[in-house]
């Protein structure tokens, strides 16, 4: 088989998979993206998240994480879901909170699609990501093109919005590669104007982590400070914030995914039982999720910060 015909095997698989997308870029150094990097862990906008800092050589050149690689695969993952809290004052769980921690979820489907391409194609040498090595996922998939970075600093996919979760394959399998898109933001400046504390820089496309209502529920493992006092919008876990107001997500569709389902009862808690959540209460509730990283600790924090 030809190049070609290969790579658009590896795409139908992918699809078949359950993926929502997929696009290719060239294995090779990073050289703009790895200068943008720097600066920003230079300037402090990373905060607490000092493993942002190991293994720089690796997060700005994939033939360092595999050698001889070729080809990095990008893929999305839907998550989206219309489904909401039924209570309005009840503090806020992100979307992607709602069901399965999706890196099992979503590394389970890379490790098929990874062995299937050696099935098919002879011995590939490759590893599969899920936001859990040093790897630029997100430049990654802008220089395929299967989005392009908006003004929030999230991927956006013209079709399919921005709800969906990024992973890839690095392999050694040469490939036909894809090209970046060019920019659809405008002058639309929604995310930035609706982000209550002012973590996105006034031009966009440069984000301050540490301001982050994302970071500062999830990554921040000190104390909360007082001056973010009003301006966490309810947000326990996470922030959907920018992409609620983002109007390319008016193309998302719900996902079809029975693992990110939320479990029973999750989205009908009141205001009140989360702010008497046990911590039995939250091991059974959130038994295989991704709030499984901020601990039962870290969640009374966040309640504990929004309700004083």
């Amino acid at each position: 088989m030809n190049k070609s015909t290969i790579t658009k095997r590896v795409k139908d698989q992918a699809y078949e998979l359950g993926f929502g997308g997929i696009a290719i870029a060239k294995a090779e150094h990073m050289e703009p993206e790895a200068r943008r990097l720097e600066n920003w862990l230079n300037e402090g906008r990373h905060g607490e998240m000092n493993y942002l800092e190991n293994y720089f050589d690796k997060r700005v050149d994939p033939t360092k994480l595999v050698p001889n690689s070729k080809s990095v695969i990008s893929l999305m993952y839907n998550y989206y879901t219309e489904a909401e809290q039924s209570d309005p004052e009840a503090p806020k769980l992100a979307m992607y909170a709602y069901g399965k921690d999706y890196h099992k979820v979503v590394k389970k489907k890379l490790i098929q699609l990874l062995k299937w391409m050696q099935d098919e194609f002879g011995e590939v040498a490759g590893r599969c990501f899920v936001d859990s090595a040093p790897v630029l996922e997100r430049d990654w998939a802008k220089r395929s093109g299967l989005g392009r970075v908006g003004k929030h600093t999230l991927l956006i996919n013209q079709k399919k919005g921005s709800y969906f979760f990024l992973c890839e394959i690095i392999c050694d399998l040469e490939l036909d590669y894809d090209h970046p898109i060019k920019d659809h933001c405008g002058i639309c400046t929604r995310c930035i104007e609706a982000c209550p504390k002012d973590a996105k820089s006034k031009e966009g496309y440069l984000l301050d982590g540490s301001k982050c209502i994302s970071y500062l529920t999830i990554e921040l493992k000190n104390e909360i400070p007082t001056e973010y006092t009003d301006k966490m919008e309810n947000w326990m876990f996470g922030c959907d914030i920018c992409q609620q107001v983002c109007p390319w997500n008016r193309f998302s569709t719900p996902h079809d995914e029975s693992k990110f389902e939320p479990k029973n009862g999750l989205l009908d808690m009141t205001k009140r039982d989360w702010e008497e959540i046990t911590e039995e209460a939250f091991d059974t509730i959130f038994a295989g999720s991704a709030v499984k990283r901020t601990k039962f600790s870290g969640l009374k924090r966040n309640i504990k910060f929004l309700k004083d």
